[in-house]
């Protein structure tokens, strides 16, 4: 009787980096639903999300914002599963991450107010920690006409570090979660670039499911997920991203980011 429901197609929308960790909680979520869970991987996060909003996709790791978007849509096209609860100890046991301002280990600048002017990059414009959430703490401390001298689209977090990495640009704004990724996987990047202010913590980008999916299959999923903490099995897949668990999470958790998404309306980097 495994394997007679039909299949669940699962992808991401975060950083490429987290691409392998995706992969392999699809194949312990087929595991623990006894029924086959795909992940989408060979598309650009772009198509993805065309994917998903088109309703060839199932379920998605998506940014708070674009969450929030579609959930207010009447109707709503996405319900929250649930989001990643992080290890490190500054996320105090919370479904929270922070945005992390970077320059160049050898740069001069020590402050935000040193970046004035200078070149500036950001993931992509459906971000709250690259694009969002920047704007929100520029307009809160005056600067609404164009704080920066040059700004451009990276397309990713890890695009942007690279134009940084490169010398093309003086600063970016990263999810704390991702620098902290690529850190693990290049320890001497954290000799290569400094932060200098840290914003946070926001909600973390949550794990939602389309509502197309019927209602008993969207509680298996929350249940299987919530639950993968007390596998060994679940534990070792949660600890390859540096995640303890993942946590119920409600709709009004994302209040604050639709708050700021508001007040940014009309400020420029």
């Amino acid at each position: 009787m495994r394997h007679s429901a039909p299949a669940l197609r699962l992808t991401s929308l975060q950083a490429p980096n987290a691409d392998p960790f995706c992969s392999r909680l699809a194949w312990y979520l087929g595991n623990a639903l006894g029924r086959p869970v795909h992940f989408v991987d060979d598309e650009p996060w772009q198509v993805r999300e065309r994917l998903f909003d088109d309703g060839a996709v199932d379920v998605a790791w998506m940014c708070g914002l674009p969450y929030a978007r579609r959930r207010d849509r009447q109707p709503p096209t996405v319900e929250l599963l649930v989001a990643p609860v992080m290890a490190q100890a500054r996320y105090e046991g919370c479904p929270v991450y922070f945005t992390d301002v970077v320059v160049r280990a050898d740069s001069s600048v020590n402050a935000l107010p040193d970046l004035r002017g200078t070149r500036w990059a950001y993931n992509e414009p459906s971000s709250h920690s690259g694009y969002w959430l920047p704007r929100y703490e520029l307009g809160r401390a005056g600067h609404v006409s164009g704080f920066f001298g040059t700004v451009v689209e990276a397309g990713s977090h890890e695009a942007a570090l690279g134009l940084l990495l490169r010398g093309e640009i003086d600063g970016t704004a990263l999810d704390s979660t991702v620098l902290e990724a690529l850190g693990d996987e290049r320890p001497e990047l954290m000799q290569e670039v400094r932060i200098i202010v840290t914003w946070g913590p926001s909600p973390i980008p949550p794990w939602v499911v389309a509502t197309h999916v019927d209602d008993a299959t969207r509680q298996l999923l929350r249940n299987a997920l919530t639950s993968m903490h007390l596998d060994p099995v679940g534990r070792e897949v949660l600890g390859d991203v540096e995640t303890t668990r993942f946590a119920e999470v409600e709709d009004a958790d994302y209040d604050s980011i639709r708050r700021m998404a508001r007040e940014a309306e009309g400020v420029k980097l």
